[in-house]
């Protein structure tokens, strides 16, 4: 196993017995709002911790780039960590048991390792870079899916965004009438997980955080998956305009919402 995923599953295990242990229990976590529909409580800042305190435990000089906490930059800011340390906030606060933990290592700007990790059903997914990826130690692979017929997709809504609204309504209708069915499950680390695990055949959404999806393009891509923009180029990580799946289900994804989407996004 690559070292730093060595490093990464270590680090997200500590976050979880931090937010299974507090998992639906009738307490005040201190829950403050970013922003509009967008939360964070003591429980997202105390994982962070954990997981920052578990990488700095073996790599102090790295850097670090954190949900909550923001921008570090470490004395080699080569190395870097990109952290979610509770993606699906709003799941966890109301009880929904549907979050995961999500870190990935880069190096240079590239993902080489990374870690979707759920602790309430114990299930870690993980990949190396050319190494491919894995479920609680069995390989992974994405579905071969040949095009949307029959297909089931994962999305989420643009809440952050509510410019985006019409054209993203425009993209599901376009979208949901030729697939067999959509899901909005509330976490993009796992829908990507699940999109190299062959759970659902692929994944869409617009203006995400890269401590979103960072961990999980790796470990599509390391499934035999794609990961690209809705221009079918490569800077989901800079825009968060993310769309997943098999090469064929991606192509065929671009198609049908490419007449819908702002200017901006072609």
């Amino acid at each position: 196993m690559h070292p730093m995923l060595n490093i990464a599953v270590r680090a997200a295990r500590a976050a979880g017995k931090i937010l299974t242990k507090n998992f639906g229990i009738e307490a005040d976590l201190n829950i403050q709002s970013k922003s509009q529909h967008d939360f964070v409580s003591e429980l997202d800042k105390a994982a962070e911790q954990a997981i920052i305190k578990t990488i700095q435990k073996s790599y102090p000089d790295h850097s670090f780039l954190a949900e909550e906490s923001g921008s570090h930059e470490g004395a080699a800011p080569e190395h870097q960590w990109i952290i979610d340390p509770l993606d699906g906030t709003t799941n966890y606060l109301r009880g929904i048991p549907h979050f995961a933990i999500s870190i990935a290592y880069l190096y240079k700007g590239s993902v080489q390792a990374a870690v979707v990790y759920d602790p309430l059903r114990e299930e870690l997914f993980s990949a190396s870079k050319g190494a491919g990826a894995q479920l609680n130690g069995k390989r992974i692979r994405v579905k071969a899916q040949r095009d949307l017929h029959g297909a089931l997709l994962a999305t989420g809504f643009p809440f952050k965004r509510k410019d985006l609204l019409e054209s993203y309504q425009n993209v599901f209708t376009a979208l949901f009438e030729q697939t067999a069915d959509m899901r909005r499950a509330g976490s993009a680390a796992l829908d990507l997980a699940y999109v190299a695990a062959g759970r659902v055949d692929g994944f869409w959404e617009f203006s995400l955080q890269p401590w979103d999806i960072a961990a999980g393009s790796l470990i599509v891509r390391e499934a035999g998956g794609l990961v690209a923009d809705f221009a079918g180029g490569h800077s989901f990580m800079q825009t968060g305009h993310t769309v997943a799946g098999n090469p064929k289900v991606v192509q065929h994804l671009l198609t049908k919402a490419r007449p819908h989407l702002p200017e901006s996004m072609k």
